[in-house]
């Protein structure tokens, strides 16, 4: 059995693939490589690219709603009322003991 390594890039241009122990098929031929479709970039790629974005704006508003909860909390927690941090209730709350054992 003879295998070929081939190293896939999604996007960009090679014009020599042929790297002597191993091909390297960018950007279209790499997606007509695994599918044996020319416009499969185009067709899929794109769309994907598409909804990508559309998920990644929908994490970023979660993110900065949990974002602004957690400081919130924080501020009500371990802030005092003039905005420093309590740093006695913050370092109790992280490493300190309810009990100390003698």
């Amino acid at each position: 059995m003879n295998v070929i390594a081939v190293n896939g890039c999604c996007y960009g241009k090679d014009r020599k693939p042929d790297k002597g122990d191993y091909f390297k098929y960018c950007g279209q031929k790499f997606w007509y490589f695994i599918s044996g479709n020319t416009d499969i970039n185009v067709e899929i790629i794109e769309p994907l690219g598409y909804w990508a974005k559309e998920k990644n704006d929908k994490f970023i508003e979660v993110y900065s709603n949990m974002l602004n909860k957690f400081t919130a909390e924080f501020i009500s927690r371990f802030c005092k009322s003039n905005g420093k941090i309590n740093w006695e209730e913050l370092v109790h709350f992280n490493s300190g003991s309810d009990k100390l054992q003698s």
